[in-house]
Order: C-alpha cells, then structure tokens, then sequence
C-alpha cells in the first residue's frame, strides 16, 4: 500500500473538491465531484447508498481520486489509484456534518434526506503521485 506524505494529507484536509472515478458495469471510468477526507492513511468520501457511485463501487472495488488546489494546482495535487476496503454507515452521519463544517462552514448538513442511507467509503491508495 502507498503512504500519503504529510504535505498530502495536508491537502485532502483541506476544503478541495475531489474528483472521484468508479468504474461503470461495461468497465468505461465514471466521475464524480466529492467532499473528500482522510484518516492519514486512508481516503474518505461519504456518499449515499444507491447512488452510481456507491453501486460502483459495491461492485468493483477499483477507484481513483484527485484533488489539486485550485489556486496552485501545479504544485499541490495528489492522484491516488486505490481500493475500496470499507462501505459502512458507522460514523457516517457524523462524518457528512464535519464535511459540510468544512466545505460549508456550517455545523449539519443541510441536504440531508431521511429517505437515504449515508455511508463512508475507505479507499486504501495502491498509487500516489503528485507534490
């Protein structure tokens, strides 16, 4: 499994949009913009359960995620290939309010839908690169 360095860490804490591919059933890439965190080690995007995203990657593990700084994205950007090791409620709704606390600024999120089942996805990186 790859490390991310700390100046990357710094950067996944950070409030950037992150852009998330899971593969399709026909195996053609699939994008999504996503809040992303991290543990240090692992990547963290919260989703819902249902979603073409999360349905890709129940399916196929294989992922990847970009994140770069929009005011110096050639000198702060990470791309990770990696794997989804962990779909779980556990903690996700906890974890959807300190995402909108960070790129909201507010203390719940406020799309909230009771009719959707919040999840964590954890994404242990196979491969890093970027500054």
């Amino acid at each position: 499994m790859a490390q991310l360095s700390s100046a990357q860490v710094d950067l996944l804490k950070e409030a950037h949009l992150a852009q998330l591919v899971t593969l399709m059933p026909d195996g053609s890439p699939q994008i999504s913009p996503v809040w992303v965190d991290t543990d240090g080690s692992d990547i963290l995007i919260n989703t819902a359960l249902g979603r073409v995203k999360s349905n890709n990657m129940e399916r196929d593990a294989r992922v990847a995620v970009g994140v770069y700084d929009a005011a110096n994205g050639y000198d702060r950007v990470v791309n990770i290939r990696g794997h989804v090791t962990a779909i779980t409620e556990e903690g996700a709704n906890a974890h959807i309010d300190s995402l909108a606390k960070k790129y909201m600024g507010v203390d719940t999120y406020p799309l909230r839908n009771a009719a959707e089942t919040r999840v964590i996805v954890r994404i242990a990186p196979d491969n890093i690169t970027g500054r």
